[in-house]
């Protein structure tokens, strides 16, 4: 009897470990690309991958976050195929569905397909506080960083330039930076100044106002005017004031949004599993992050995006009402 236990229990053991390499294989794996670790980003797509993953028992998926880039790199970065999802400006989103801008080389990304839209991220231009700025104009012969090559940030502040006939020569240097190198640099005298596209509060900006004492600079004028005119994807912003320490008045300046996007090429239940997991659980999202506290569903199904719906997002929404 205890022979025949031995064997069953053998044979037992020998099934379980069979059986796992298939349950492995049946599992999913999806990596939503971001941005830097002090941005906000990074924590959004930490934010939505918790989601998912606490109900990896129900539909198989393990969703993980990577930092990256940025927007144009999460996007060339999903195309090829080594990203699932990524975030994205919502005007690195329009031109790379339509070819514009810095897709133009390589044309439109057909496949390119949103999925919804998260916070509004205003241009956000931040001056040591002895550089003695007062407007972005100021910057003219200061050393200032243009952010760094594939990033969304990098793409919105060259439309900018170009929109004041300016060019990247016109600041004594211009650094590429990464946004979580900007903070320090500035604080170290490094560079005069910084452009970036953020959700608020950040700590990427918090940093350097603490730190140093940095200021927030106003990013108005007929350039910002005729930008806004001409694309639907920008839009007039404010950041409050008393956000950040040593800076009590409104800053005025212009801003896009941030998107989450993905291609058509990944199956729609993997898309369908991500969405649902964030609207099923909506009042904990907006609580992970406090640039999601005033978001809305029904705006975030429609703003900011030019890619079509992906058909995962489409089939979610419709179960929700949320589109026809």
């Amino acid at each position: 009897m205890k022979k025949l236990s031995l064997i069953a229990a053998a044979l037992a053991a020998a099934g379980l470990l069979a059986a796992a390499p298939a349950a492995r294989a049946q599992q999913k794996f999806v990596t939503i690309g971001t941005g830097g670790v002090t941005g906000v980003y990074y924590p959004a797509g930490g934010a939505i991958c918790r989601l998912v993953n606490k109900d990896r028992a129900k539909h198989g998926i393990r969703c993980s976050v990577e930092s990256t880039g940025g927007s144009v790199f999460n996007v060339n970065t999903i195309k090829a195929g080594e990203l699932d999802l990524g975030v994205a400006q919502s005007d690195v989103q329009y031109n790379a569905v339509k070819g514009a801008g810095g897709f133009q080389k390589d044309g439109a990304f057909k496949e390119l397909r949103a999925v919804f839209a998260l916070h509004p991220e205003p241009v956000t231009v931040v001056a040591r506080k002895e550089a003695n700025v007062k407007s972005f104009a100021d910057f003219k012969g200061k050393r200032f960083n243009v952010g760094n090559p594939g990033s969304g940030t990098r793409a919105s502040l060259e439309e900018l330039l170009a929109a004041m006939g300016w060019k990247l020569s016109d600041f004594a240097l211009a650094s590429e930076l990464k946004a979580d190198e900007h903070g320090p640099a500035l604080c170290d005298g490094k560079i005069d100044g910084f452009f970036y596209l953020v959700g608020h509060p950040s700590a990427n900006i918090q940093d350097p106002t603490t730190v140093c004492g940095a200021k927030l600079v106003n990013v108005t004028g007929p350039a910002v005017d005729k930008l806004v005119k001409q694309h639907a994807y920008y839009a007039h912003a404010a950041i409050p004031g008393g956000l950040y320490p040593g800076n009590p008045q409104e800053t005025r300046t212009y801003g896009v949004l941030a998107t989450v996007v993905s291609s058509a090429k990944v199956p729609a239940d993997t898309v369908y599993a991500v969405v649902k997991a964030v609207f099923d659980n909506f009042d904990e999202f907006k609580k992970l992050h406090p640039a999601f506290g005033a978001l809305k569903p029904a705006n975030m199904v429609k703003d900011g995006l030019s890619a079509p719906l992906h058909p995962g997002a489409v089939k979610y929404y419709k179960e929700k009402g949320w589109v026809k």
